[in-house]
């Protein structure tokens, strides 16, 4: 959660600051904020499958501290960037260190029993999205002290992170679990032949990566879509996303248990790729706000998919390559985060222009419907085990 708070605080502020040490206007700092993000999702398909790697050969503990105090220098560097080359290296800088979320998820996959693995990914997102929602408001409040001063605070809460995890937490690689380091096994290439040649690994990975780039549609287009289909106003943008949030904070950490225990894996990520399905479908058509925003807590119950199928990954997965497969997973997350907001937003602008030869500023959402649909497709076909 910490974490999580640390990555939202500075996204108030992004405009302003790059415009500050950029010059311009916001819609030139809107290219280099896409460059940005771009650069940091980059780096995390390159190196993701390296920092699983060195995970399993030398332990979670010492990987999270380390991305812990990289985070924290990245944070620094933007904090006292004078130029926007000074700011494209901190972001590569983050890039290439952000193994926090997919160590904490090998960490939690050492230490959950094989029925619990699906509630504990769920309580790691809950905590992901809390973080997320409370991020953004402290940074927002914070930006009223100028431009640096989220960073500050977002290199504080890296430091304190460090500290916490210095304190408590323990290493859960030992030799029964150890893997030997090899470079040929952390290019991204490689790591996912080796993931996918696990038995039964393949298909729900294709499932993973197809539902990630679905579902980025959010977080790609939906500022956009609101403001050219309802006329909201950027407060009701920021509430629309806060409740999303908690929404999906609450799910994941709380109905996700009780789902995986009356219904099994399987029939829950089915469940909940038939509410994306559905949130897709009326969002493609929508005209009406308020509908929209009744829809959000049902939109968040799709959140169901991600910890239950990354559970069933993770039994599937020796745990000699617990990080290996984070690693993966990670790198094909980044890799939506690239694709997706370049796909969805040229959607938008083709559908939503004024002199479009059908007008439907929802298309992108009826994509995102056709890929979800393409992968509870491919997951029913899948042997996949349940519990």
């Amino acid at each position: 959660m910490i974490d999580a708070m640390g990555i939202g605080l500075i996204m108030p502020i992004m405009p302003q600051l790059i415009v500050e040490v950029q010059g311009g206007s916001l819609a030139s700092a809107a290219i280099w904020g896409g460059i940005l993000s771009t650069a940091f999702a980059a780096m995390q398909f390159l190196f993701g499958p390296v920092l699983g790697n060195l995970s399993d050969a030398y332990g979670r503990r010492v990987v999270l501290l380390v991305s812990l105090l990289m985070m924290a220098l990245d944070y620094v560097v933007m904090a006292i960037a004078g130029s926007i080359w000074l700011l494209l290296a901190g972001r590569i800088l983050g890039g290439i260190t952000a193994a926090t979320h997919s160590t904490a998820a090998a960490f939690i996959a050492d230490v959950s029993k094989p029925q619990e693995k699906a509630a504990n990914f769920g309580l790691l997102g809950a905590a992901f999205g809390v973080g997320f929602v409370l991020g953004p408001l402290m940074g927002g409040l914070l930006g009223e002290y100028g431009t640096r001063a989220p960073f500050w605070a977002a290199a504080g809460l890296s430091v304190l992170n460090f500290c916490l995890g210095l304190l408590v937490m323990p290493e859960t690689v030992t030799d029964r679990n150890r893997r030997p380091f090899q470079w040929r096994r952390a290019r991204p290439d490689s790591a996912l032949r080796a993931i996918a040649g696990l038995p039964g690994i393949r298909p729900l990975l294709w499932v993973y990566f197809l539902y990630s780039v679905s579902i980025y549609v959010y977080p790609a287009i939906w500022s956009y879509f609101t403001v050219e289909r309802f006329g909201w106003s950027t407060q009701m943008i920021g509430l629309s996303l806060a409740v999303y949030g908690l929404g999906m904070a609450a799910v994941q950490g709380g109905l996700i248990r009780p789902a995986t225990r009356y219904l099994g894996e399987r029939r829950t990520i089915l469940l909940g790729m038939v509410f994306e399905i559905v949130s897709f479908l009326l969002l493609g058509f929508l005209t009406n706000g308020i509908i929209a925003l009744i829809l959000i807590p049902i939109t968040a119950l799709g959140a169901m998919v991600t910890p239950a199928l990354q559970a069933q990954m993770s039994r599937a997965t020796p745990d000699s390559q617990q990080g290996e497969l984070q690693g993966v997973l990670a790198a094909l997350h980044a890799l939506s985060m690239i694709l997706s907001p370049l796909v969805m937003t040229a959607v938008f602008a083709q559908f939503a222009r004024s002199d479009a030869a059908l007008y439907l500023p929802g298309a992108p959402f009826l994509l995102a419907m056709g890929l979800m649909l393409a992968g509870f497709a491919l997951f029913l076909r899948a042997r996949a085990s349940d519990t």
